[in-house]
């Protein structure tokens, strides 16, 4: 028996082409950004160029008028003023520390049927008031039912000053009604400081 002979295996012989991959010259340009990639600086609204060039402009102030003659003007002591005054001082203690500190030493007081004299010791004290000023005076006229009220702003440094008051201070205030106490003082050699 004869073998047969393998028919010899035909090979497929495959003849890779290289590929030529064209590369358009277009697609593989970098991409430029018309943005920059970090954030915006944050513009603080001041322009030198607008400051530079800055037209005067004439401020118109607005009168605006209530009406009175309508709204009801009850009478209210001095001691209703100040009741509320220190109702308010305590809500802003609690509220806003900053502005209480800033009020605290204010007086009013009640000169006529209709006007209230508010004491301030200085303007920046005058500014902190300004912020609260329009809540305090609407909810006082709405308490005593006046619509009236005027309010006079006079600036008074000596009286409203807070002073370091020391037991020295106060002997020597002592002394001042009783001059034996001078010789008391001067007998005794007393430890004021």
């Amino acid at each position: 028996m004869k073998i047969p002979e393998k028919a010899p295996e035909k090979k497929e012989v495959k003849t890779e082409q290289p590929t030529t991959t064209s590369v358009n010259v277009q697609e593989a340009s970098i991409a430029k950004t018309t943005k920059p990639l970090s954030r915006p600086g944050i513009s603080s609204g001041f322009s030198i160029n607008s400051f530079l060039n800055k037209e005067e402009k004439v401020e118109v102030a607005e009168n605006v008028s209530v009406k009175t003659e309508n709204l009801p003007q009850n009478h209210f002591t001095d001691t209703d003023l100040q009741v509320e005054w220190k109702i308010m001082l305590k809500q802003l203690q609690v509220k806003d520390n900053f502005v209480f500190n800033a009020v605290k030493t204010f007086k009013l007081e009640k000169t006529d049927e209709h006007k209230i004299k508010v004491l301030f010791p200085s303007d920046s004290a005058k500014v902190e008031f300004d912020k609260i000023s329009g809540e305090f005076l609407n909810h006082f006229r709405r308490k005593v039912q006046n619509h009236s009220i005027e309010v006079e702003y006079v600036r008074d440094v000596e009286n409203l000053k807070i002073e370091v008051v020391t037991k020295r201070k106060i002997f020597e205030k002592f002394i001042e009604k009783n001059p034996l106490l001078k010789d008391l003082d001067d007998l005794m050699k007393f430890d004021l400081t």
